[in-house]
């Protein structure tokens, strides 16, 4: 029976190629969306997920507010590591870890004691004993017990170890010295590299107990002050069963509100609490993880599932309507083998086998399609998403279930009317009845109107991604972008001297206009704030501030306009500031000439700070976030001296300046620095970058229309060739009474125009609606132009029309004495 089945589909097949084909290339498209989109989403689901308990494990994390404004932080106050430890209950294991980034030293065999360095690696951490019992690894080597007992003892993962100690047996690197900056630490452990997704992808560990050990982390990790959190410690808690993290919680914050300081004037109003972060958030965090790993977005996620929900669904309309439209050809095969005692459910599992040998077929097609899916992607999709099927086992499961769910709802419908045919109307050519036939040209109509309204949306969606990106790319910020270079100076390494020469040499390099020292750019991720009053004489005006360093040519490099006053100078370090337009009204002043001289209290700790100028506003991150208020004080010590922001002069057409100018930085660099890489950026590409998940998204959004599209064609194309099919006498008589191939195309294509338009109709208001809501996390965003819903509506009018016209012209040039000649 089964085999029956078979012979019966790919005879079927064979006899209607066109339209199976049109069937197997869309399911194959949105199989291979599927496919893809699987990977991605099973990738980032996954994250440290294969811990033992991973449920019971929890991040501390740090939440701030100060004036109904709120932040985060991903750390926590060092003291507090110790408090979980002791003074709660419900708390089975906890476990710090402080990140550093230091250069590793390592003295190989055959090296003649010169050691090997490595720069400024990451994924190194303090840790104890605590972390290998919360987190599973396998120890290669060393005790799991007492590893960590001591200070100055590390441990390694494997693939470090055989990069550190290259030929050793990981028994003959136990012992070994390895430095890290000037810390000595041996070797006690080894443990295998994790290879599961996870965002806990250390690779050194060193004995916590070091830190107490050592005065400078001693002093680095202030064990002792509860009111300054760093990003680098954080604390996880395993917490006993059935135990509430809210509970916990509830206690951890008792602990910091009984250490925490009384407020100051400048601290009242604050709040610090802590809160604990699920394990299985991590991943997704909106607090951040660690400086080499990335948060992905849950949003994305669901944004992705819903574009492969969207591809299947079309690919599953066209073979609906495809299948239905073909209804009555089938007509006579129904009603005979019903005549010869085939029941219905026989003849659904008929209609069904086809529609599976259809979907089988896609998906081994969509095997192949998969990798170069992945490779086209691959810029913006994490490495480690691959096309590994043999040794995914989830994925076949995937695939068994994705087949099945396709078959299932491209052809339960068409299996369903097809079976439900009556062999006495059947055999006297009476398949469909009038009703019936409007009824399934109903659904045709509705399934293809479905299929234009996503098509339209994505095309709408993307016009608008577009738009906004090429806005926030070409708007004016408030400063110039192009030309300027920003060259940080290596923080371990550098001095305010040598940063002196190095300021000195630039500027004496002919393609250099202007060197400015100074901390960050005008707009970047870099952040430093504090909080300044001002006492206008009736009350005290206390605000949040982000404060700019740069010395007297910064404004000048970035061509930031001053609309009142004058520009920082040497003289004023520490006793006057520029201020920005936005915190000048914030203040008071509409007229920015009223604020000059006005005096600042606590600026950095400083007081009475005079007002000399006041700037135009800029923008200091992206287009998401609004203008804060924004002082620019001279730089004072290493630290706010450690970036270098040069003006190039104009390169020529075709030339080398640029090139040049580089070079010669370059070597000005290595004679100051020579252990530390010439590691510069064009600051429009550093800008460019704020906008990078946007640009991302306009990529997926004009792959996914363009698909999108192309299954709405297909399914259109296969449409027309059937209706034309229907129509041929009608045409044929049209023609010998005198209609013409231009009114016979329009006759054709009316309905498909009506269509498109009622799909327009439809989409543009729900449309408008999700544009305005995801415009909503911008301060400063394009409008929704009308031109956005009319080119959406006349690109898909033209694309219709355009695959339609193959058949539709063809059928009206066609000479009618053939399709009447057997009338």
């Amino acid at each position: 029976m089964i085999k029956n089945y078979f012979k019966i589909a790919f005879r079927g097949f064979w006899k209607h190629k066109l339209l199976t084909l049109i069937n197997i290339i869309g399911l194959s498209i949105g199989i291979t969306a599927s496919i893809a989109i699987y990977l991605i989403v099973h990738y980032d689901l996954t994250f440290d997920k294969f811990h033992r308990d991973s449920d019971r494990i929890y991040r501390v994390v740090s939440n701030f507010s100060f004036q109904g404004q709120q932040g985060s932080n991903c750390g926590i106050c060092a003291p507090a590591a110790g408090a979980a430890k002791t003074q709660t209950t419900g708390v089975e294991l906890s476990t710090p870890v402080y990140a550093l980034s230091p250069d590793v030293f390592v003295t190989r065999a055959g090296n003649k004691n010169i050691p090997t360095r490595f720069k400024n690696q990451d994924r190194i951490i303090l840790a104890d004993q605590q972390y290998f019992k919360m987190f599973d690894y396998v120890w290669l080597a060393g005790s799991s017990a007492h590893a960590l007992e001591a200070p100055n003892q590390v441990v390694l993962t494997s693939e470090r170890a055989k990069l550190y100690f290259p030929g050793l047996s990981y028994d003959q690197i136990i012992g070994k010295i390895v430095t890290y900056d000037t810390l000595k630490t041996t070797v006690t452990g080894i443990v295998q590299t994790i290879k599961e997704n996870t965002d806990l992808s250390f690779h050194d560990f060193i004995s916590y107990s070091t830190a107490n050990a050592n005065k400078a982390l001693d002093d680095q990790m202030q064990f002792d002050q509860w009111d300054s959190t760093n990003s680098a410690f954080q604390l996880f808690v395993k917490l006993f069963p059935q135990t509430s993290a809210a509970n916990v919680e509830k206690q951890l914050n008792a602990i910091l509100k009984k250490n925490t300081p009384p407020p100051t004037a400048e601290t009242k109003g604050s709040a610090h609490w802590f809160s604990l972060e699920p394990l299985s958030d991590l991943h997704f965090s909106k607090y951040g993880i660690f400086d080499f790993s990335t948060a992905a977005s849950k949003t994305t996620l669901y944004g992705l599932l819903i574009i492969a929900a969207f591809l299947l669904v079309l690919a599953c309309i066209n073979f609906v309507n495809l299948t239905t439209a073909q209804a009555t050809q089938r007509a006579k095969e129904i009603g005979i083998r019903k005549t010869m005692g085939s029941s219905r459910s026989q003849l659904i599992a008929q209609f069904l086998s086809e529609t599976f040998l259809i979907s089988l077929i896609a998906v081994v097609i969509s095997l192949g399609l998969t990798p170069l899916v992945l490779m086209l992607f691959s810029d913006f999709i994490a490495s480690g998403i691959k096309a590994d099927f043999i040794h995914q086992p989830d994925i076949i499961l995937f695939l068994l279930i994705l087949t099945f769910v396709v078959s299932l709802l491209s052809g339960f419908y068409p299996a369903i009317m097809l079976s439900g045919y009556k062999p006495v109307q059947v055999l006297k050519n009476q398949a469909q009845s009038n009703s019936s036939k409007t009824r399934n040209a109903w659904l045709r109509k509705s399934l293809t109107v479905s299929q234009f309204v996503i098509a339209q949306f994505f095309i709408m969606a993307t016009l608008l991604v577009s738009k906004q990106i090429y806005y926030a790319l070409h708007k004016d910020l408030g400063f110039k972008k192009d030309a300027i270079i920003v060259l940080p100076s290596p923080w371990k390494n550098r001095t305010l001297s040598k940063n002196r020469v190095l300021l000195n040499e630039f500027r004496a390099i002919p393609g250099v206009t202007m060197v400015s020292s100074g901390n960050g750019a005008p707009s970047s991720d870099q952040m430093n704030g504090t909080i300044a009053m001002y006492l206008d004489g009736k009350k005290e005006i206390k605000t949040e501030v982000e404060v700019k360093s740069g010395d007297e040519n910064y404004i000048k490099v970035y061509q930031i306009k001053l609309l009142a006053g004058r520009n920082v100078r040497a003289t004023d370090t520490g006793k006057a500031v520029i201020i920005n337009n936005v915190y000048a009204k914030i203040l008071g002043f509409r007229n920015p000439n009223d604020a000059i001289g006005k005096q600042l209290q606590s600026v950095n700790g400083d007081k009475n700070i005079a007002i000399v100028g006041v700037a135009a506003d800029f923008y200091e991150r992206s287009l998401q976030s609004p203008i804060n208020p924004l002082v620019i004080e001279f730089p004072r010590g290493t630290y706010q001296n450690g970036v270098f922001h040069i003006a190039l002069k104009p390169e020529t057409a075709g030339g080398n300046d640029w090139k040049t100018t580089i070079a010669a930085m370059g070597k000005d660099w290595k004679q100051v620095y020579p252990d530390d890489d010439f590691d510069y950026q064009f600051y429009d590409a550093s800008i460019a970058q704020f906008y990078d998940s946007e640009r991302h998204t306009s990529t997926l959004l004009t792959w996914a229309t363009g698909l999108c599209i192309l299954i709405s064609c297909l399914g259109l194309l296969g449409l027309a060739i059937y209706t034309t099919n229907q129509r041929t006498k009608e045409i044929g008589v049209r023609k010998v009474l005198g209609a013409t191939v231009s009114q016979i195309v329009t006759l054709l294509s009316t309905e498909m125009v009506v269509l498109i338009l009622l799909s327009l109709a439809i989409v543009t208001p729900v449309a408008w609606w999700a544009m305005n809501k995801w415009l909503e996390s911008y301060a400063d965003k394009t409008g929704i132009s009308w031109w956005i819903f009319a080119a959406s509506g006349a690109g898909m009018l033209l694309a219709a029309i355009f695959t339609s016209s193959f058949q539709t012209v063809r059928a009206a040039i066609a000479n009618p004495v053939k399709s009447l000649r057997s009338e």
